[in-house]
């Protein structure tokens, strides 16, 4: 990657990326077109390939961007002073700390949730190295979670699944109705942590 593209104004290198993570993310890596990316960016191909080479290199630095912007939201954002070991509450900040990266990349977990199910070779080689990144912040996180506070009943892994589901869901769903705010999806999503928190704790 040429290194000249953070020599840029900032709102130009976020055109550019939120560009390419809006394609890709919508598309794949297989299917998503630099024509398209820089006519959502408004810049020319040959400013692109300047920068980023070609497709490769700038998914694997888009990659590389998006991992390290989110980690560093989620560990600055994590950092509880009251040490909560509320499963649920921990789950909120998480989906705070998310929040804040949308407000600035909105197309960025989609982006990654898409990468989880790449499936060219290059791409999957091009990002290897940092795929269990994001996925050991987040288990370092939830590690704080006191599982004594759910109910005999409750599977923990079955509820992992369950809410990355619907939170995944209601992400895609509000932004295919063009009513994405990154706010809203935030209340949404604790309205729902906090409902199955309701049926999921001892009483």
């Amino acid at each position: 990657m040429n290194e000249k593209f953070f020599d840029l104004k900032k709102e130009k290198q976020d055109r550019m990326i939120n560009a390419s993570l809006k394609v890709f993310a919508s598309n794949g890596y297989k299917h998503a077109s630099t024509d398209d990316i820089v006519t959502e960016a408004g810049i020319s191909k040959g400013l692109l390939f300047h920068y980023f080479g070609s497709k490769l290199g700038l998914y694997t630095f888009l990659y590389d961007y998006s991992v390290r912007f989110m980690k560093l939201e989620l560990t600055r954002g994590v950092l509880d002073p009251d040490n909560t070991k509320d499963y649920f509450q921990l789950r909120k900040q998480i989906e705070f700390s998310k929040m804040q990266v949308l407000k600035n990349y909105p197309y960025m977990q989609q982006f990654l949730d898409r990468c989880k199910s790449e499936n060219v070779s290059e791409a999957l080689l091009a990002i290897d190295e940092q795929r269990n990144v994001l996925p050991e912040v987040y288990a370092t996180i939830m590690e704080k979670a006191d599982r004594n506070l759910f109910a005999d009943h409750v599977d923990v892994a079955k509820l992992d699944a369950m809410l990355e589901y619907t939170i995944k869901g209601l992400m895609t769903e509000r932004f295919q109705d063009s009513s994405f705010h990154p706010e809203m999806l935030y209340e949404e999503i604790a309205g729902y942590l906090m409902m199955v928190k309701q049926m999921a704790y001892r009483h």
